[in-house]
């Protein structure tokens, strides 16, 4: 097989997993062929978030306040992914806030009911990101920088398996492989290379410092927490970052 059919390959995968697009691929998708398609996470990032700016642009354009686009975009990118990392950002909030001994923590975030913590974090995440979006929309900048956003948020994922040991021997998480270093490399390069070209100089690198370090106290407060990652820690890394960049870049115009 070429390296542009197992690109292709890769990113139908990306596509299928982390997205509720409907793709078809013929073949078994195993941790191995998962945890080589995580380079294309920044790809899956640059075409969700280029759903909710199209989202957000049309709303705004047929006469919506530019908040309510914002919220319109949040929506769209949350209907492409199926809430896919929302709900990892609620078991976490839900386990990391609702017990004290780690056992516990993951027993809690295995649950599939939604708790205070959880629904706080939820409300919290959606708006600040429809308000950090609002002024993107208004500066007719959303077209570059949702997309940046998204692609950078999941791009920091591999770094974050790659670095972190895995808490539980069960979950999604532990479908995967751990990364390997062309894969690592290859997703953290494409988020980076996505921020600089969309976002420019010096932007792109604040952005770039914004998704990094906001991952980075994840995995200190993951390590803490519950001795490792999950998915649903992968997955609240994903809107930790992704807020963590829109409100550097709302920042930035501002």
């Amino acid at each position: 097989m070429s390296a542009l059919s197992e690109f292709r390959r890769d990113l139908v995968i990306a596509v299928i997993f982390f997205t509720r697009i409907p793709l078809r691929y013929r073949g078994e998708i195993g941790p191995a062929e998962l945890s080589r398609a995580l380079r294309c996470l920044p790809l899956v990032g640059l075409l969700v978030g280029s759903i909710a700016a199209l989202a957000g642009f049309l709303a705004y354009s047929l006469g919506a306040p530019a908040l309510l686009a914002a919220l319109i975009a949040v929506a769209a990118s949350i209907l492409a992914t199926g809430c896919f990392h929302e709900d990892g950002l609620t078991d976490v909030a839900d386990g990391f806030g609702g017990a004290f001994e780690r056992q516990r923590k993951l027993e809690i975030m295995k649950d599939s009911r939604t708790g205070s913590y959880g629904a706080a974090a939820l409300i919290l995440s959606i708006a600040i990101r429809a308000a950090a979006i609002a002024p993107l929309i208004e500066a007719g900048a959303a077209w570059l920088l949702l997309p940046a956003a998204h692609a950078l948020a999941r791009a920091v994922i591999p770094g974050l398996m790659a670095t972190t040991p895995q808490a539980s021997a069960t979950g999604l998480a532990s479908y995967h492989e751990p990364p390997r270093g062309a894969v690592l490399w290859s997703a953290l390069g494409g988020g980076a290379l996505a921020a600089l070209l969309l976002a420019g100089l010096p932007a792109g690198l604040w952005l770039i410092l914004a998704a990094f370090l906001s991952t980075l106290c994840l995995r200190w407060l993951a390590l803490r927490q519950i001795q490792g990652y999950t998915g649903d820690v992968l997955g609240a890394s994903e809107q930790l970052a992704e807020m963590a960049v829109l409100a550097t870049a709302a920042a930035l115009l501002a």
